[in-house]
């Protein structure tokens, strides 16, 4: 009998010292499964999440500039005329010789071209040389004197001319030079226009790409 009341106080303790491992493995495995699932900080920081307007595509594609219609398309040597008499109704000529009555340049029949040989004939310039035939119009272009002018003309600045047929360049711009010079008569007023641009031919030549 004394055996037996001794041990049961033994035994007791050994349940008594077996719980208690048991709550400090549960303690120490929670405090490792908190430690684990929180993000790890800075001490003496607060962290605060970042949060930031959500990426959207755009709706529409960005616009495409136009082409410019002058643009679409250069001139080329084989498409570039003189427009005979500053006219899109009249003949355009190419590398033109000028013979017989001569490539009226004006509309009022006072100044042609004769004779012409054509050493350049670009989509950007043609270079002839040849006889420029000038009436002075004194004291009035019906009765005035016709000066024949030997001169070097160059052809440039061509515009685009719009049709059914297809697109056409004519030349806008004529720059003469003249070797042996020009006449008394033909000086100070008198003397002919140079550089001569064809205003009405491109007025009427941009007329034809926008109707």
């Amino acid at each position: 009998m004394k055996i037996t009341k001794a041990g049961r106080p033994r035994q007791i303790a050994s349940w008594a010292s077996l719980a208690c491992v048991a709550v400090l493995l549960t303690a120490c495995n929670s405090s490792t499964s908190s430690a684990a699932s929180s993000p790890a900080s800075t001490a003496g920081t607060v962290s605060t999440p970042v949060t930031s307007a959500p990426v959207t595509a755009p709706t529409t594609p960005p616009s495409t500039p136009a082409s410019s219609p002058s643009l679409a398309a250069a001139p080329t040597g084989a498409g570039t005329f003189l427009a005979a008499a500053q006219s899109l109704n009249g003949t355009l000529l190419h590398e033109p010789a000028c013979g017989g009555f001569g490539c009226a340049l004006s509309g009022d029949s006072t100044a042609f071209l004769f004779h012409m040989t054509w050493t350049t004939w670009s989509g950007n310039e043609a270079v002839g040389t040849g006889t420029y035939k000038l009436d002075d119009c004194n004291p009035n272009c019906a009765g005035g004197h016709v000066y024949s002018l030997a001169t070097v003309v160059t052809l440039s600045q061509p515009v685009k001319v719009c049709s059914s047929s297809g697109t056409r360049w004519v030349w806008t711009h004529a720059f003469f030079v003249f070797p042996q010079g020009l006449p008394q008569a033909l000086g100070g007023p008198n003397a002919p226009q140079n550089p001569w641009t064809f205003s009405g031919l491109i007025t009427a030549a941009q007329q034809t790409c926008t109707t």
